[in-house]
């Protein structure tokens, strides 16, 4: 499994998925700066945390047209999976690859804390180990992560199964006193409507050992190793086919 980590200037998370990723878990990783043009060779891609660009005009504005961009709008398009995480949530929502918008916070505050998230969905392939219902310990760190969108889009995100994640209280029960920054349906993370792209405001990398506090986050990078790993037979060529969302269908 080779895993590709985009670092723009400004991301702060890159290094931490990296370890998550590689060290943890055994993938190999390539970090691709934003000015490559290609993601040739790779089963996945995952756009960090951070300050890209400085958060300048609006979280992901710019970043959003960065030469990557192109090449990681073309790896979705052909099925490849793609997960943003924070800062890669709010570019991937401002490239238009997941619908809705990250606001400020309604505290008007950053909120740097643990918070719990319910699995919504499993059949991703960032969620495929993961079990109906479950609820992680994540910890999240932004400003900008008030999940919105109009109500049209919300019930179309509904209807489709494209809720990944939802703030919940630690026993799995939706209250909003467990939503950190008042986003509507209490939604943490949401796909496109065939999984295989997913974003997310809390950080797995950051929960990947107990340690840390948590080591909740491991299941949602294992997910994508076992899904790569269940979608290609024994003795196929390499690269892995991107059909990996067959895992739980």
């Amino acid at each position: 499994m080779r895993v590709g980590i985009v670092v723009f200037p400004g991301s702060n998370c890159d290094h931490d998925c990296e370890w998550a990723f590689g060290s943890l878990l055994g993938a190999d990783v390539e970090m691709l700066w934003h000015k490559q043009a290609s993601v040739e060779g790779l089963d996945c891609i995952v756009l960090p945390g951070g300050f890209s660009y400085g958060d300048y005009l609006r979280t992901g504005a710019i970043a959003r047209l960065s030469p990557i961009m192109k090449a990681v709008e073309r790896f979705a398009a052909a099925g490849g999976p793609v997960i943003g995480i924070c800062n890669g949530f709010q570019i991937l929502v401002e490239a238009g690859l997941l619908p809705g918008a990250l606001r400020p916070n309604s505290s008007l505050k950053f909120r740097c804390q643990d918070t719990y998230v319910r699995v919504e969905r499993t059949d991703t392939p960032f969620t495929c180990a993961c079990e109906p219902g479950q609820v992680l310990r994540l910890h999240i760190a932004h400003y900008e992560g008030n999940y919105f969108a109009d109500a049209a889009t919300l019930d179309e995100l509904e209807a489709a199964n494209q809720v990944a994640f939802r703030y919940c209280a630690p026993d799995g029960s939706l209250d909003p006193r467990f939503n950190p920054n008042g986003s509507l349906h209490d939604i943490a993370g949401i796909c496109s409507p065939d999984g295989h792209i997913v974003g997310l405001m809390p950080h797995p990398e950051r929960c990947m050992e107990a340690a840390l506090g948590s080591s909740d986050g491991e299941i949602i990078f294992r997910s994508i190793l076992q899904a790569a790993e269940a979608a290609v037979p024994t003795g196929a060529p390499e690269p892995a086919k991107r059909g990996l969302l067959e895992v739980n269908r």
